[in-house]
């Protein structure tokens, strides 16, 4: 099983977006059974709230079933039982490693990483625009999917 955590600041925009656009795509190409993937945050500014509703719009919007859910801030545990911890941008990546010291074991990295970029995600709480964000999630969880077929995972 291929364990994958994504990770933003808040866990209610781009996390859980990228939570559930993920887990969509591996359902529909009969691979859930394969993966277990959840999101987290860096701070502890939303823990307990649900996803954001401009989130849950845009995930109506394209087809994509979510759940109810409750932020939650990232641990040094979900370090040690995750396979990957990807975060949506630079600022990510350094609370991340406020939380877990160095990254020893090389889970760590941002999600358009797998796409070929070294651009983060931009945060739609700040923008308002949930639609790139989306198509920016779309593009790291397809290029993430064919980085674990191209290793022989799936």
């Amino acid at each position: 099983m291929i364990k994958v955590l994504f990770i933003c600041h808040g866990n209610i925009c781009r996390s859980t977006m990228a939570e559930f656009v993920m887990k969509d795509m591996v359902k529909k190409q009969g691979l859930d059974d394969l993966f277990y993937i959840e999101s987290a945050a860096t701070s502890r500014e939303e823990i307990g709230n649900d996803t954001d509703p401009r989130t849950k719009r845009k995930l109506d919007q394209v087809g994509i079933p979510y759940t109810k859910r409750k932020a939650r801030q990232m641990t040094m545990a979900d370090y040690e039982y995750y396979d990957y911890i990807i975060a949506m941008d630079d600022n990510n990546i350094r609370n991340i490693k406020r939380i877990i010291g160095e990254d020893s074991l090389g889970k760590v990295s941002k999600l358009l990483q797998y796409a070929g970029a070294e651009r983060g995600i931009a945060d739609p709480w700040y923008t308002g625009n949930f639609d790139i964000t989306y198509d920016d999630i779309v593009e790291g969880c397809q290029a993430l999917l064919a980085y674990f077929k191209d290793k022989g995972m799936i």
